[in-house]
């Protein structure tokens, strides 16, 4: 097949999700393509698109998208568009809002020149985070009510994903899967704190979705609560980054926290003892599933999919408050040993959630899409995978 993954912006679980996919999807003998924004990512991007170029047959395209809906996305759309007519996809995979409604609306262009394209829809929470009571909500789920009719596919990432499709848009028209994200085998192996780690790592994208801002307002009541000094990292950016920087230096604790940019989750895992996820939105993320992988204790908030990976009842989980956050980290910091025990063991992990079971089950979902349902007529259902 020929494969394009389409999505919006280059950094974090989209992003991973796509390379994971694209790796897979090549190993088993696939042509695959990537467009995306060209405005977002740093450096350490660059390097992973680099380390990407090589397998990819139909090409990288980074062109202008903006994030938000505006008068630039007539143009960005017509760019994108040109694009992907050029690359002349069996599959076109959209990922995120942006990603998921070019995806529809091209591959149905498409279809009115040329043979059938499979068109896939995977939210990655994207607009799914919205209110639905607000104007802003009620908006965005009209519209995906509507993209419904041109979508062959529905791939969500967890199951509260899927539950609040239907609750905020209705039961799924098209055909729909749950594929949990997953991890390659060498993500298992544990990772070994530094000597000198930090009590406390966050590592993710810089805007308050994610709840940066929590983690330091609850860093400095743990300081607080212990009566001692606490340290911490944060890696990531954003455009919010300035304001987490002037939040550190308010609260005093501009000598303790150290800002990084952003680097290999497995590296940054051995700069602290302890991670913590403190984010207010969720669908599925990557980083719960690498940290605890690699053998990390951790302190999440219940959102989103991450109850599905911790399990419902772990006493890692808090909700995303200053309050509960900072009540739960103090906790782990005065008996480590004793919190570290109430994680899931990994083995229990990898049979859940692996690169290969993911990348077998979305590659069935494309055939299924394209009418191929029968897999001793198309061998290729059998993904052979890098992962395995």
């Amino acid at each position: 097949m020929r494969i394009v993954h389409c999505f919006r912006s280059p950094v974090g679980g989209i992003f991973r999700h796509v390379r994971d996919l694209t790796e897979a999807q090549v190993a088993a003998g696939h042509a695959v393509g990537i467009v995306c924004d060209s405005t977002t990512g740093g450096a350490y991007e660059e390097r992973l698109f680099a380390a990407m170029e090589d397998m990819l047959a139909l090409g990288m395209w980074r062109t202008p998208m903006q994030r938000h809906i505006g008068p630039g996305d007539i143009e960005a759309a017509w760019r994108t568009y040109r694009i992907i007519q050029k690359l002349q996809p069996d599959v076109l995979h959209g990922h995120g809002a942006k990603g998921g409604a070019y995806a529809r609306m091209f591959g149905s262009l498409l279809r009115v020149s040329r043979s059938r394209v499979a068109r896939l829809y995977s939210p990655h929470g994207g607009s799914l985070h919205y209110d639905e009571t607000a104007m802003t909500g009620k908006l965005f789920f009209g519209l995906e009510r509507l993209m419904q009719r041109f979508t062959d596919h529905l791939l969500f990432v967890s199951d509260y994903e899927q539950r609040t499709f239907r609750r905020k848009i209705g039961p799924p028209r098209p055909q729909s899967s749950l594929v949990y994200n997953g991890l390659g085998a060498s993500e298992f192996i544990p990772v070994t704190s530094h000597a000198d780690a930090a009590d406390f790592l966050y590592i993710g994208m810089m805007r308050d979705l994610k709840g940066p801002d929590l983690f330091i307002e609850a860093l400095a009541r743990v300081e607080t609560a212990l009566a001692r000094q606490v340290s911490a990292v944060m890696v990531g950016s954003g455009d919010d980054l300035p304001r987490y920087r002037g939040q550190v230096a308010t609260l005093g604790l501009a000598d303790r926290v150290q800002f990084l940019d952003p680097m290999p989750a497995r590296k940054a895992f051995a700069l602290a003892r302890f991670i913590v996820v403190p984010s207010r939105a969720e669908a599925m993320p990557y980083i719960v599933l690498e940290a605890l992988a690699a053998g990390l204790a951790m302190i999440a908030t219940n959102v989103g999919g991450i109850p599905e990976i911790l399990g419902a009842a772990s006493p890692a989980l808090v909700q995303p408050s200053v309050e509960a956050l900072s009540a739960k980290m103090s906790e782990a910091l005065r008996d480590p040993g004793g919190y570290r025990a109430n994680m899931p063991a990994g083995a229990d992990l990898k049979a859940r959630f692996g690169a290969d079971v993911m990348a077998r089950h979305i590659e069935a979902a494309y055939f299924s899409a394209l009418g191929e349902r029968d897999e001793e007529d198309h061998p290729r259902l059998r993904v052979i995978s890098r992962f395995s």
